[in-house]
């Protein structure tokens, strides 16, 4: 019998979370890790000046915005430095060479069992990786004369604590994807961001205020429309009518089946992928002139343009997310191989053959959605720019990839609680 109530749904919800054993217990299990993760951020490591690294990454984009995704553990140079990044990089890798290895596709189509030998290939590539880049973090520190003279088995030391540290966040995360509620890697770097965003949003409150007349308006204005674009193209998604048809022998007679559903397409299917793919690339030239632009005034002008205030620097930086958007897109596109399951599994479009046609139809459709949300994330990583002509406030350009990550895994987690509620005939979030 359906239970009758005058409070407000999001409120009954939230109720009903906390009064099913099970579901109560996956939250305060995330929420637990989420306190080790905290924990662990806060244990440095040694032979650093932490005021000459805090100074350094003020004066550095790319690192200021890792840091936001670490929760600070970079900055403070903790045990935790590297997060989840080098487990991140190392899927994204593999995804790109699944395609192109035979034996890496073979495995992708073995189901579930294939999936976790990828996934045991993606822990061990990480390892590498993890170590390769707790080096060059500590040469490039070495470099600013942020660190002290480290002798190399002391190097040794810290490298093999980070590659640790950083195995063990990618152990948690999974923890919180069996046993907790959402994805647990997701969920790892969603609380990073959100431990310094109230630093941050009060920062650009303080700017705005003493910045340009209205500023602190055009600064909330800008905000919520930023945050009301990115949870309408997340949320977007192009549905493929598809019609099922089967045919079963019971009793000696044969008997068909039909049913149809949808294929839902996003209009982001590549995420923040090609943000950091983009920022990383547009960073690199900058970073490099920091070396020579005290020898020569062309470094120095390679420097300048490459800086986040500069217009040559965002208008390079609209055109490389559009185009890692649509490459990204393209290659999870390939991977899914939509046309070849809906033949297998007896489906079919309405009005399309079967086959190459069905490709060349979804094809078709993919590029022009994916356009759509290539244009929308190289807009969310211009507004910065054109906030800061607004506003003044160099802030907004950590927060608007930070916030795009920030919604999203916030939306997945309110979906994943609203199937556990829809399940037990409670009424979810988003009726």
């Amino acid at each position: 019998m359906e239970r009758k109530t005058t409070r407000p749904r999001l409120v009954q919800a939230m109720m009903d979370i906390w009064t099913l054993p099970d579901l109560r217990r996956r939250i305060l299990f995330t929420l637990g890790i989420l306190v080790v993760f905290r924990f662990i951020t806060h244990v440095p490591l040694p032979g650093v000046d932490i005021a000459k690294l805090q100074q350094y990454f003020s004066q550095s984009p790319l690192f200021g915005m890792l840091d936001l995704f670490t929760g600070g553990a970079m900055e403070k140079f903790s045990i935790a430095t590297l997060g989840v990044y080098p487990y991140i990089t190392a899927s994204i890798v593999m995804q790109l060479l699944v395609p192109v290895i035979p034996r890496l596709q073979a495995l992708s189509q073995e189901g579930e069992l294939g999936q976790q030998r990828i996934n045991r290939i993606t822990h061990l590539i990480t390892i590498p990786l993890a170590a390769l880049q707790s080096y060059a973090m500590l040469a490039l520190l070495r470099a600013q004369g942020v660190t002290q003279a480290l002798t190399p088995l002391a190097i040794t030391n810290i490298i093999i604590t980070m590659v640790a540290s950083t195995m063990f966040l990618v152990w948690l995360g999974e923890l919180i994807t069996e046993r907790g509620v959402g994805n647990g890697i997701s969920i790892i770097i969603f609380g990073g961001i959100v431990t310094d965003l109230p630093a941050i949003v009060g920062r650009g409150i303080v700017d705005a205020t003493t910045g340009k007349p209205g500023g602190l308006i055009a600064y909330i204005i800008i905000t919520l429309a930023m945050v009301m674009l990115i949870v309408i193209f997340v949320e977007a998604h192009r549905r493929i009518p598809v019609q099922y048809a089967r045919s079963t022998f019971r009793s000696g007679r044969m008997y068909r089946q039909s049913g149809s559903t949808y294929i839902p397409l996003r209009v982001n299917t590549a995420g923040m992928i090609p943000l950091i793919f983009a920022i990383a690339l547009m960073q690199l030239p900058g970073t490099i002139a920091t070396y020579f632009m005290n020898q020569s005034t062309f470094w120095k002008t390679i420097h300048d343009a490459f800086q986040s205030t500069s217009g040559i620097y965002n208008v390079l930086y609209f055109a490389l997310v559009i185009g890692f958007t649509l490459f990204y897109t393209m290659v999870i596109f390939e991977q899914m191989n939509l046309p070849q399951t809906l033949q297998q599994q007896g489906g079919f479009i309405p009005g399309v053959r079967p086959g190459k046609a069905t490709a060349d139809y979804l094809n078709g459709i993919i590029n022009r959605i994916t356009f759509g949300g290539a244009l929308f994330l190289a807009i969310v990583a211009i507004i910065p720019f054109i906030a800061m002509k607004i506003t003044n406030i160099s802030d907004l350009g950590i927060r608007s990839t930070a916030m795009l990550i920030a919604v999203g895994v916030a939306l997945d987690t309110m979906k994943q609680l609203e199937a556990q509620l829809t399940m037990r005939r409670y009424e979810g979030f988003l009726k």
